[in-house]
């Protein structure tokens, strides 16, 4: 077998349907919303005018690419022939699928690999997909579904079932982040305290300023998703994660649909409840957790938070979100590691000062991380109550679910093409709406086209972006904010 990677392969659409005007009544009634129908119209990657063509036609082939060139990497690193002839069975499997992706195969079941979600998956495929294709499916679930074959390349194998081809990737751009590391870690590697001179309004005031703060660097921080930013360069990551003062401040005005205030009031009428309970539903490894983790620990420090959740993917998923994995690692090489050989001795401590406060949490049960088999299926969050019932009521328990990142609030509003104005209560669905449903914020940088959430003049404003800055919903220029205020055991009417 050779071992170079296959050429890149660009899509050929001309089989595919031609873009038809949209002329069904939208959004449908919840009863005829299903995974092939979303409440409106589905981004599909044969529609030209979306990110989701791009996605499917160019990004995800290089990024297979990429994915097969790290495992073709490793395997040159092996020496024992049982090891390299399991690997080079993984890697054509890989180039089966970087086949089957770039000639628009039909989307067949996923084989019994043993992991836990291969019923959901094969309910959905024989439900809902039976003769999709990747570019006819919407994209995601066509998406999502290539990452779940990625995953069996390897989780059929005997020595390389753990083997993450995008481990590299997430630790190599944590290693270039070191300004924006040591400048949190030096602000915050100090326990947080307020003033006793101060006075009570004034006390909760300096408390709101800074949740107010680390909110937005735990929303910025989603600038580094790995899956849209191949090959970009140092100095290009050190200005995305810039988290100073100034660059928040201006960075507020992008933030289009913002309920940062509602989550402060919730947050903080949790008050003297003796649990207060806040979970994160994670993005992406590297710097982003990191500054979820900064997030975190202030919401402990402070008390407006006894219990943090933190939940993560069961294996690698669209590139860079967390593992298990990318969790231990993260914290152990703040702890141990030698990452940023330029720092100086006092960065390097505050850093390994804050990871042992963190991987105490851990021990006193105060974080806890977690990763059910849901979060890596096809499935949008809407449907999470009927189909992960266990999950749902465990999240139920929550005073707060944060959702982080894109590809969470894509699965929070079933990724569809609904005016910018729709209330986030009705783009979310039955996680605003159905029984014991927990009270949901995603903080969101835009980077797709789903866009929901901006008020009542929210389709005016689109209309002015669309107008101005073409590519304004993939730049990751601006960013949502947004909190559910569904009312559980009521439904949210469709009109």
């Amino acid at each position: 077998m050779s071992q170079a990677p296959p050429s890149r392969v660009a899509l050929s659409l001309g089989h595919l349907p031609s873009k038809k005007p949209i002329t069904s009544t939208y959004p449908r009634t919840p009863s005829r919303v299903d995974p092939n129908n979303p409440p409106w119209p589905a981004y599909r990657g044969y529609h030209e005018y979306s990110f989701a063509h791009a996605t499917m036609h160019t990004r995800l082939p290089t990024i297979l690419g990429k994915a097969i060139e790290d495992a073709s990497r490793t395997l040159n690193e092996q020496s024992s022939e049982e090891l390299i002839l399991d690997l080079v069975a993984s890697i054509e499997r890989m180039e089966g699928l970087m086949h089957d992706l770039s000639g628009n195969q039909k989307l067949r079941p996923i084989i019994d690999d043993n992991e836990a979600d291969v019923a959901l998956w094969n309910k959905e495929i024989a439900k809902y997909f039976q003769g999709k294709d990747f570019m006819n499916a919407p994209w995601l679930f066509a998406e999502a579904y290539k990452y779940r074959r990625l995953r069996e390349c390897f989780s059929v194998s005997k020595f390389w079932r753990d083997y993450d081809v995008f481990y590299r990737q997430k630790c190599d751009t944590f290693s270039r982040s070191s300004d924006a590391v040591f400048e949190l870690s030096t602000r915050f590697a100090e326990p947080f305290t307020i003033s006793d001179a101060l006075s009570q309004n004034e006390k909760t005031e300096a408390m709101r300023l800074m949740f107010a703060e680390l909110t937005q660097v735990c929303l910025w921080g989603n600038s580094t998703d790995l899956s849209l930013l191949i090959n970009m360069t140092e100095e290009q990551i050190k200005q995305l994660q810039s988290t100073g003062g100034e660059h928040l401040a201006t960075a507020e005005r992008n933030i289009l649909g913002n309920n940062l205030t509602d989550i402060w009031q919730v947050v903080h009428e949790l008050g003297d409840k003796p649990q207060r309970r806040i979970d994160f539903v994670l993005d992406n490894a590297g710097f982003e957790l990191y500054c979820d983790c900064v997030y975190a620990d202030f919401l402990i420090q402070s008390g407006l938070a006894t219990e943090i959740r933190f939940h993560g993917k069961r294996y690698p998923w669209f590139v860079s979100d967390v593992t298990r994995k990318d969790w231990e690692w993260l914290l152990n090489v703040m702890v141990y590691g030698h990452l940023f050989p330029k720092a100086t001795e006092q960065e390097n401590e505050s850093l390994r000062k804050m990871g042992r406060r963190w991987k105490q949490y851990e021990k006193e049960g105060k974080w806890v991380y977690e990763q059910h088999p849901f979060w890596c299926t096809g499935y949008v969050f809407w449907e999470l109550h009927s189909e992960a019932p266990d999950l749902f009521l465990h999240l139920s328990k929550s005073d707060l679910v944060i959702f982080k990142g894109d590809l969470n609030h894509r699965k929070l509003t079933y990724d569809c093409a609904a005016p910018a104005s729709t209330p986030f209560d009705v783009a979310i669905g039955s996680m605003a709406s159905a029984a014991g449903a927990p009270r949901v914020a995603s903080l969101r940088t835009v980077k797709s086209d789903v866009v929901v959430g901006l008020g009542e003049d929210g389709d005016a404003l689109a209309e002015k972006l669309d107008n101005e800055e073409p590519g304004w919903k993939i730049s990751g220029k601006y960013a949502v904010v947004l909190l559910s205020h569904g009312r559980p055991g009521e439904s949210v009417r469709f009109e």
